[in-house]
């Protein structure tokens, strides 16, 4: 919030991967290459979510939710990004860090919850199916997706308004491309145990609690199908919860990798490139996670460009 003398910070420096200016073009373009696939494929979920009448269900209202989440999520960071490398400008202002900081944890928490939201749906879906309607009712659903956001906003909140009380002297460069809590708080020439204390207090409860579920979720979802008699019958009901399975082992096999890594390396521009794994591959990998073997997506995505080719025609005549 303030320097050591009391004067008000107006600006971070963000270092990004590489101060190497022959190296920028490169990178400025394999971003903006993954941000427009992300953008793209999320958006292309979320047109055949609400297209369809046939995916008007809960699984697929919890995928569009993630979709969009995903959107605001690499819209928060690469943007901005991709503007400093634009106007060869490192600088972000304290404010706009602050913003930042706000909305990566925001629909960092929000991605995890989600997804724990998506397994219990899975488990009600397998293991109790005669009630699956019955349970995962739209109020319940949007109940959930309204509970998540607030989790999420008042986490958010309260750590950005923790961060925004500390004091920093002269080093206001962050060896990151985002302005990511960790890095911000070791800036500071103020007292930080608190702060870290009530970070990583959060980060288990928000990230170990989610997980605990997920395990116990898919614990229950395979003693089911092992009970299943018929082949035939076990492959389909793994069939609607691998997808969701593979995008909760690549978040949180990225997330667990990023800690590792960042643990064991003293750089943080290794840092800063494990990161972006699950600020931008992640959000990228997700459409095709749920896309590529799903023929009700396939199906709704066709029949949505069918209805488009037919408008266009019926509007050139």
């Amino acid at each position: 919030m303030r320097q050591g003398n009391d004067t008000p910070i107006s600006e971070f420096l963000l270092l990004g991967f590489s101060e190497e200016p022959k190296l920028q073009p490169l990178i400025f373009g394999l971003f903006l290459s993954m941000y427009l696939i992300t953008v793209l494929g999320n958006l292309l979920i979320i047109v055949a979510v609400i297209s369809d009448s046939h995916l008007h269900t809960p699984m697929y209202f919890f995928l569009f939710n993630l979709s969009l989440v995903d959107i605001c999520f690499t819209s928060t960071t690469i943007p901005k990004m991709l503007w400093n490398i634009q106007t060869q400008s490192k600088v972000i202002t304290y404010a706009g860090c602050i913003t930042q900081m706000y909305f990566v944890i925001l629909f960092g928490v929000l991605d995890d919850i989600l997804l724990t939201i998506m397994a219990y749906d899975r488990f009600v879906a397998i293991c109790h199916p005669l009630h699956y309607m019955f349970i995962m009712n739209p109020q319940l659903c949007g109940l959930l997706v309204l509970v998540s956001w607030i989790i999420s906003g008042l986490n958010s909140l309260l750590q950005s308004i923790m961060v925004s009380q500390l004091s920093f002297c002269t080093n206001f460069e962050i060896t990151h491309f985002l302005c990511e809590i960790k890095q911000v708080i070791q800036l500071a020439c103020s007292d930080t145990f608190l702060t870290n204390m009530e970070m990583y207090f959060i980060t288990v409860l928000l990230g170990g609690g989610p997980l605990a579920c997920i395990l116990y979720s898919y614990t229950k979802i395979v003693s089911s199908i092992c009970g299943i008699s018929s082949a035939q019958g076990k492959y389909k009901a793994f069939s609607t919860c691998a997808s969701h399975l593979s995008a909760v082992s690549l978040f949180y096999g990225t997330v667990l990798g990023v800690y590792l890594s960042s643990a064991a390396s003293q750089s943080s521009h290794s840092s800063a490139a494990a990161s972006v794994m699950y600020t931008v591959v992640i959000p990228m990998l997700n459409p095709f996670i749920y896309s590529l073997r799903n023929k009700d997506i396939k199906r709704a995505l066709k029949r949505f460009y069918g209805m488009a080719g037919t408008k266009g025609t019926i509007i050139l005549r």
